[in-house]
């Protein structure tokens, strides 16, 4: 993807970062960014992270993504839950290690000067793209002192809501997990929400992004596979991302973006 495509994005996200960094009074600072898939958080991420050490800072990234089941686990979640679709893969809430989570996040936060600590990595290309956890060996190492971590993820800040008001029934067990979930969002200082004018362009972006994955020379899913797995996470934004469901009650930027990703 372009860099200049997400020029327009990066601005006010970096300004409200780099703000929120140096009014903190205690670091690291934790932001979270809940954004949509193929938003291009990963992009964003990277090129914050990457502007950070001329400006004398340290920072690291962690994404849910980082935190998902191993294939094995996710296949008896499945097994638990025949003929869920939410469950049947990887992405909703249910599907991740949310204890690895929180111990990697408060690691991060309580690293010393010189001192490290491995954050998982989790390798969506393995299985012929339905993913697995990396070996151990593998897993990124992160040292400190930081000033600032991003914890970015899709559902990242989302809340349950009465089952009653869930557009399908097998929703449920996702939505009550959601409850474990706030063991990562009650470390998160800040937030960055992005929102997409029409949930629809979700699906357009994850495709793209897939594509771009297989031209690159990894696996991946199927244009048709990948439209039926994303499709499956629209009734989680209509449900979840709406303007009156913003994470946390400290400094928000919450942008909305059009098709292009664009903030309107």
């Amino acid at each position: 993807m372009s860099t200049s495509l997400f020029a327009p994005l990066h601005r006010p996200v970096h300004d409200f970062c780099f703000g929120q960094i140096a009014a903190a009074r205690e670091r690291p600072l934790v932001i979270g960014l809940q954004a949509p898939q193929g938003a291009g958080k990963t992009t964003l991420v990277t090129h914050f992270l990457e502007a950070l050490p001329a400006m004398g800072l340290q920072g690291a990234g962690v994404s849910v993504d980082d935190f998902y089941l191993t294939r094995e686990e996710q296949l008896r979640v499945a097994a638990a839950h025949p003929g869920n679709p939410y469950l049947e893969h990887r992405g909703y809430p249910g599907t991740h290690d949310v204890e690895l989570g929180e111990r990697t996040l408060r690691d991060l936060r309580s690293l010393k000067s010189g001192k490290s600590t491995r954050v998982p990595v989790y390798d969506k290309s393995a299985h012929g793209g339905r993913g697995d956890r990396a070996p151990e060996e593998s897993w990124r190492e992160v040292t400190g002192p930081l000033d600032v971590i991003i914890l970015e993820g899709w559902m990242l800040g989302f809340a349950p809501v009465e089952e009653a008001t869930l557009p399908d029934a097998r929703l449920a067990p996702s939505n009550r997990a959601l409850a474990e979930y706030e063991r990562w969002t009650e470390q998160v200082d800040v937030w960055v929400v992005l929102r997409a004018q029409d949930p629809e362009y979700v699906l357009a972006w994850r495709v793209e992004a897939e594509e771009a994955m297989k031209a690159a020379g990894k696996p991946g899913l199927s244009r048709e596979a990948i439209a039926d797995y994303i499709s499956r996470f629209l009734p989680a934004y209509r449900t979840y991302a709406t303007p009156d469901r913003i994470p946390g009650s400290g400094p928000r930027l919450v942008l909305t973006l059009d098709a292009q990703r664009r903030p309107v």
